[in-house]
């Protein structure tokens, strides 16, 4: 406890006040004192109630500056397809076989992307990929015959975005070894991605708090209007 202690002690900043988007940054960077490149989170309170069918929201959008993390890429495909995930740069590439696997527990992946006609193999894995956010969908671009590009853009930075149950959505947006103007960048892409998706049921204020924090570190409150939001 002492440590920790010494830790917190050590952290910089008004952790009660709203910063604007490039003080917020500077100072989550300014705070990130582990031994480690701590990774840099975003947290969105949304004005929507998920358990509503047309309050959710979900989508994926491409990072400018790309997320420092080495993606592992599952893809769930066969024949001509299977070589084309192979040749994109994918990770673990099979089909029926790769379905077994993941049912006997192997997840040594982040992220699964299927092709169409293996959705009635993939449907087997819905208990096990399901509450891990992994299960492939159409919406999220990770059921597609692109499957080329489809691991491009998750090599590349492309990343899920799905709301909570408290109506709060949590995304890596980069690492504490980035430079300013690629945080802000990510940050930007990530708002600006989901006002596009907000849907239809919300009501009233839609983007309520935008907070940032690195893993270790104490988080600092966003001013809205710095964000677009």
């Amino acid at each position: 406890m002492p440590k920790q202690a010494k830790r917190i002690e050590a952290w910089t900043g008004d952790r009660t006040a709203t910063h604007k988007v490039e003080a917020a940054v500077a100072l989550v960077k300014a705070n990130a004192k582990a031994k480690f490149d701590e990774g840099i989170e975003i947290a969105v309170n949304l004005g929507v109630d998920p358990r509503h069918a047309d309050q959710q929201v979900r989508g994926v959008v491409s990072l400018p500056s790309g997320t420092g993390r080495d993606v592992r890429v599952a893809v769930i495909a066969k024949d001509a397809k299977a070589d084309e995930a192979t040749a994109a740069g994918a990770d673990i590439v099979g089909a029926e076989e790769l379905v077994e696997r993941i049912q006997g527990g192997f997840m040594d992946f982040d992220r699964v992307i299927a092709t169409p006609d293996m959705m009635a193999l993939v449907g087997r894995l819905g208990k096990v990929l399901g509450p891990r956010g992994l299960m492939p969908n159409p919406r999220v671009g990770t059921v597609t015959p692109n499957v080329a590009q489809a691991v491009k853009d998750a090599k590349g930075g492309s990343i899920e975005f799905r709301v909570e149950k408290a109506g709060i959505v949590h995304a890596g947006i980069g690492k504490a070894s980035f430079t300013d103007e690629a945080l802000l960048a990510n940050v930007k892409a990530l708002v600006d991605a989901l006002v596009k998706a907000k849907p239809a049921g919300a009501k009233g204020i839609y983007v309520k708090k935008v907070s940032l924090s690195s893993t270790m570190g104490p988080g600092f409150r966003v001013d809205l209007n710095s964000v677009g939001a």
